[in-house]
């Protein structure tokens, strides 16, 4: 019973180190990324820079649905195509 106990210890301590090191990662990158939108801010060509970005993040979003919502086609509907192109093939051959 003693190495469950020390085994749940052990995973609780655990637990704390990961969310403890997620929010110490959350805060550095939302500091780092406001910094860098203040920046953005001072720039003159702001507009532009805006614009980029959402054509940038529409590209990336259609490449994200293409790449996840796509479902491949069922294998035996290729393997049925490429028998029936293969037959298709000695047909024309044949004749």
């Amino acid at each position: 019973m003693t190495r469950d106990s020390g085994s749940r210890a052990g995973l609780d301590d655990q637990a704390v180190l990961l969310v403890a090191g997620l929010a110490d990662l959350a805060v550095s990158t939302l500091g780092s990324a406001l910094g860098t939108v203040r920046g953005l801010l001072r720039r003159s060509d702001a507009a532009e820079l805006a614009s980029d970005a959402e054509r940038d993040l529409m590209a990336r979003g259609r490449l994200a649905l293409d790449r996840y919502a796509a479902a491949p086609p069922p294998h035996l509907e290729v393997l049925a195509r490429h028998v029936r192109d293969r037959q298709a093939q000695r047909d024309a051959g044949d004749v």
